[in-house]
C-alpha cells in the first residue's frame, strides 16, 4: 500500500423528513403496507403536474448553509431518464448541471490514538448537493420479484464529496458526521436500515506522490456504514492486486456482496449523456431571494463539534463524555435542558446522561421515556447537598427511569435519606482500620489507592447510606490517630 495512495469520493443519498413526498401532497412513513402511499403523480399516470414541495426545498437549503454551501438563487430541474422496474414514470426528477448547493465541507474527526483522546480534525470537501427524487423498492426471491412504489417520489437530497479521502478510516469519519450534522438539523433519521441514507463509493488508486486521478469504480449495494467501510477496502486491494499483475483498472460499476466480502462486475459506468438529460418542462425553476436563505441560515443550530469544544473548554467535561454526547442529538438535548434547570454540577449531570441513562434506555423509544430532565435534575441536586449517597443514588435512578416518580418522593418512601452518625462511624472506621492493616500500612507508606480498600469497606458496612465525603473525614482523621 506504501507505492499507492487511494483516492475516494462518496455520492450519499439522504431522504429529506417531511410529511409529503416532493412533487405531490402523497404522505410517507416507513413501514406502511407496500403500495398504499401512492397517488397519480407518483405513478407517472398521463394528465397529471407535479407540484412542489416547498419544505423539502428549504430543508435542502438549511443542509447547504450548515456545510457552507453557496445556494443558488435560480436553479431547474431536470428529467434523468431510465428504463427499470422501481422508476413507475422511467425517468428522475433530479438536477444535472444547476444544483441547489455547490461546494462546501463537511468537518469530521478521526480517531484518536486512544479512546478517551480527540482525534485530529479535517474537512472533506464537497462538490455539489442537489434534490431530487427516490424510487420505489424492489425486493427479489426465489419466486420472483416484487416491487413497492411507497418509496417513490419521496425528496432525496444528494450529497456529492469530492475525490477528498484517501482511506476506510476518513470514509467512516466522513459518514458518521455526515449524519451526526443532518440528524442535528432534523433534515433526516439517517437510519440506513430504513433506506433513509444511501452510498455509492467511486474508488481510485495512483501511485504515491502522483497528482493524477486513476481510474474510478463505482461501488453499489453499500447498506450499513461499515459495509461502505469493507467494500471500499476491498476495492483498493483489489485494484492494487490488478495493477501490479499488469491488469487495466476498467472503469465500472460492481455491486457489494457483504456476505461474501467481495464485489462484482455489474456494468460498465454509464455517463451523463446515457441518461439523456433534458430539462423537466412540467416544473418552473426554483427561485429564492436573500431574505429565505438567511432565515435558513439562522436556523441552523449550535453543530455538534461546536458545542463539543465549548463542552470541553467551557464546561471542563473530558473528551469520553463529550464523545457521547455530542454526535447523539437526544442525549444532547437532555443534558441542555437538564443544565438549564440545575447548572452547579455539569460534569455529574453529563456522566448520568453518559451512563446511566445510555445504557437503560438501549433499545426502547426515546419518546416512551419516563425518565426526564427535571428528574435528573433533582436527583443531581439531592446528592450535592448530602440529602442521599452516591450509592444510594443509584437506586433512585433506576426507580425514576422504571415509575417516572420524582427522585424526592422516591427517597422519601425508601428512607434513603442520610443519616450520619459521627461517632458510630467512627467505631466503624477503627474496625476497619484494625481488620484491614495491609492497606493501611501500604497508605502510611505513601501509596494512596490503599485507601480505596478501607473506603469500600465502610461503604459495605454503612449499606451506601453515608456520603463517602463523610467516611472520607472521618477515616481520615482516625488514620492520623
Amino acid at each position: 500500500m506504501s507505492h499507492y495512495e487511494a483516492v475516494i469520493g462518496l455520492e450519499v443519498h439522504v431522504q429529506l423528513k417531511t410529511r409529503t413526498k416532493l412533487l405531490t401532497r402523497a404522505p410517507y412513513r416507513y413501514g406502511e403496507e407496500p403500495n398504499t402511499l401512492t397517488d397519480e403523480v407518483v405513478l407517472g399516470l398521463p394528465g397529471t403536474l407535479p407540484v412542489l414541495n416547498k419544505a423539502a426545498i428549504l430543508k435542502a437549503v438549511q443542509v447547504g448553509c450548515m456545510f457552507g454551501c453557496e445556494i443558488a438563487r435560480r436553479c431547474k430541474w431536470d428529467r434523468k431518464n431510465y428504463f427499470y422496474p422501481d422508476a413507475p414514470k422511467n425517468y428522475q426528477v433530479s438536477q444535472l448541471d444547476e444544483p441547489l448547493c455547490k461546494g462546501g465541507f463537511v468537518e469530521i474527526e478521526l480517531e484518536g490514538a486512544a479512546r478517551n483522546i480527540q482525534g485530529e480534525h479535517r474537512k472533506v470537501a464537497l462538490n455539489r448537493i442537489h434534490v431530487e427524487e427516490d424510487v420505489g423498492k424492489l425486493t427479489h426471491n426465489s419466486d420472483g420479484s416484487t416491487v413497492d412504489f411507497n418509496r417513490a417520489g419521496v425528496p432525496l437530497i444528494e450529497i456529492v464529496s469530492e475525490p477528498d479521502m484517501h482511506s476506510a478510516e476518513e470514509v467512516f469519519a466522513y459518514l458518521k458526521s455526515l449524519e451526526m450534522h443532518l440528524r442535528a438539523v432534523g433534515a433526516s433519521d439517517c437510519d440506513m436500515e430504513k433506506g433513509q441514507m444511501r452510498c455509492d463509493a467511486n474508488v481510485s488508486i495512483r501511485p504515491t506522490g502522483s497528482m493524477a486521478l486513476g481510474t474510478k469504480v463505482e461501488l453499489k449495494n453499500l447498506n450499513s456504514i461499515s459495509g461502505v467501510c469493507n467494500g471500499v477496502r476491498h476495492e483498493i486491494q483489489r485494484q492494487i492486486r490488478a495493477t501490479e499483475a499488469g491488469e487495466a483498472i476498467v472503469q465500472e460499476t460492481r455491486r457489494w456482496d457483504a456476505e461474501k466480502n467481495d464485489s462484482y462486475s455489474m456494468r460498465s459506468k454509464e455517463s451523463a449523456h446515457d441518461y439523456r438529460y433534458f430539462t423537466d418542462p412540467d416544473l418552473f425553476p426554483i427561485t429564492l431571494s436573500e431574505a429565505q436563505i438567511e432565515e435558513q441560515r439562522k436556523q441552523v443550530p449550535e453543530l455538534p463539534f461546536a458545542k463539543q469544544e465549548r463542552y470541553l473548554t467551557t464546561l471542563h467535561l473530558p473528551y469520553t463524555v463529550t464523545s457521547v454526547l455530542c454526535p447523539d442529538k437526544r442525549l444532547g438535548d437532555f443534558f441542555e435542558a437538564t443544565l438549564a434547570l440545575y447548572d452547579k454540577n455539569p460534569l455529574s449531570i453529563a456522566n448520568w446522561i453518559a451512563n446511566d441513562l445510555l445504557r437503560e434506555s438501549d433499545n426502547q423509544p426515546w419518546e416512551s421515556l419516563k425518565l426526564t430532565p427535571q428528574h435528573l435534575a433533582e436527583l443531581v441536586r439531592l446528592v450535592d447537598d448530602g440529602v442521599i449517597s452516591k450509592q444510594s443514588a443509584k437506586d433512585v435512578f433506576l426507580a425514576a427511569f422504571q415509575t417516572g416518580e420524582m427522585p424526592s418522593k422516591i427517597v422519601k418512601n425508601k428512607g434513603l435519606e442520610v443519616s450520619v452518625d459521627t461517632d458510630e462511624l467512627q467505631t466503624l472506621c477503627e474496625e476497619v482500620i484494625a481488620a484491614f492493616p495491609k492497606p493501611v500500612a501500604e497508605y502510611r507508606a505513601g501509596k494512596e489507592k490503599a485507601l480505596n480498600v478501607l473506603k469500600g469497606q465502610l461503604m459495605k458496612r454503612t449499606q451506601g447510606k453515608v456520603p463517602v465525603s463523610a467516611i472520607e473525614k472521618v477515616l481520615a482523621e482516625c488514620l492520623k490517630g
